[in-house]
């Protein structure tokens, strides 16, 4: 069996069948498919089969020649290696992938998840902050943790040394989600491989790389971006004014969470990033009770994101009588347009919505182009709506 082919504007349809999934991954697995180029490849071509056909003359359009998409067999292999762990993939769309990480714009198309899959579902907040914590950061953590479970929020952190092995520590007992940089078969920190056991028992450990991967620098401000989007505010307890924790309140802000942070003495480096973010707006906090009364004003449900990212119960999409037509692509002008947009980036990375505007560009002129040069490895797609030239 195969996907339905449907229309490019409708929200996507969560897979059914065996055959759906194993497409849809091997649609993700492929070289240069990211999170973003996965959505729009569905979206436009309207099921994963459709896109894997497409995939190579995209590929030959950017000037790549040879290209493959993954392997049925490679494909087969990290499912069979992710249920012999006792994971389960979880894919976009489907029932018990988590509704507010469905609402980012580059959201995970597949999460690999092994515990209790129910706590996806429950509000939850992230607990962060630096690996080597002082000993009352510690004691914040460990007493933020344990008074918003009881409370009935799930603690959601990255198993890293200090802060977050404290956080998860204390919610144990009433729900944590530790989310992985690398595969499910690789918990990181070492020394925190007992904590991820009894996570994975008690509560839940998710990551979007295959079981077996390795982690990798360039995997942890990837892993940021779903703590930050599984919840609605980040707490910061200690980080230092360069730390991954910083980059995770960012990325935060950039998807519309609340922002909290722990003060510390000015003197203690591992304070002075927390106090950077109430320096710049974040909302300070001393305890369980200023975290509540932030939620209390909050609305239930960050803004909705656009109907591509939604996903949706219903199982008969309605298909529109008059598609609009796709602007027509010559060689010249899409070698014209790629030069233009290389000449806009660097290394240092734009957003594409300034990108949008510099070049002043309707979107579907600019995201065919952005697609070619993302698949021959010109650019790179980075959290946050991020672009930077190769």
């Amino acid at each position: 069996m195969t996907e339905d082919r449907i229309s490019s504007t409708h929200p996507q349809i969560p897979p059914t069948t065996e055959e759906a999934r194993l497409l849809r991954l091997r649609l993700l697995r492929s070289r240069r498919v990211g999170a973003i180029t996965y959505h729009r490849l569905i979206a436009e071509h309207g099921s994963a089969e459709a896109a894997l056909d497409a995939l190579p003359g995209i590929a030959r359009a950017a000037g790549v020649a040879r290209y493959t998409a993954k392997s049925r067999e490679d494909a087969e292999r990290e499912l069979n290696d992710g249920r012999a762990t006792g994971a389960r993939p979880i894919f976009f769309g489907e029932p018990d992938y988590p509704a507010l990480l469905a609402e980012i714009p580059d959201a995970p198309p597949m999460l690999w998840a092994q515990g209790k899959t129910e706590l996806l579902q429950k509000p939850a907040v992230a607990v962060i902050g630096a690996r080597n914590a002082s000993s009352l950061g510690l004691r914040m953590a460990t007493r933020l943790a344990k008074e918003l479970g009881d409370a009935g929020y799930i603690i959601v952190s990255g198993l890293a040394r200090g802060i977050d092995a404290a956080a998860h520590q204390a919610a144990l007992s009433t729900g944590t989600i530790a989310v992985y940089a690398g595969g499910l078969a690789r918990p990181y920190p070492a020394q925190n491989l007992s904590l991820a056991t009894e996570i994975g028992t008690h509560g839940i450990c998710v990551s979007e790389q295959p079981p077996a991967m390795e982690p990798r620098a360039r995997h942890f401000p990837a892993r940021n971006r779903i703590i930050s989007g599984l919840v609605r505010a980040v707490i910061v307890v200690e980080a230092a004014s360069k730390s991954g924790s910083l980059l995770t309140a960012r990325i935060a802000l950039d998807q519309g969470r609340d922002v909290l942070a722990v003060p510390g003495h000015p003197f203690d480096a591992r304070a002075a990033g927390a106090n950077i973010l109430i320096r710049d707006g974040a909302t300070l906090i001393r305890g369980a009770d200023d975290v509540l009364e932030v939620f209390s004003t909050l609305p239930m449900q960050p803004p909705m994101r656009p109907a591509r990212n939604t996903p949706q119960k219903t199982e008969q999409p309605t298909i529109p009588a008059d598609p609009a037509p796709k602007p027509a692509r010559n060689l010249r002008d899409t070698a014209a347009l790629h030069a233009e947009i290389l000449g806009r980036l660097g290394p240092s990375p734009l957003s594409e919505d300034q990108l949008v505007r510099d070049l002043s560009l309707p979107p579907q002129v600019l995201t065919p182009a952005l697609l070619d040069l993302e698949v021959s490895g010109k650019i790179n797609r980075l959290s946050g709506g991020l672009l930077s030239k190769n």
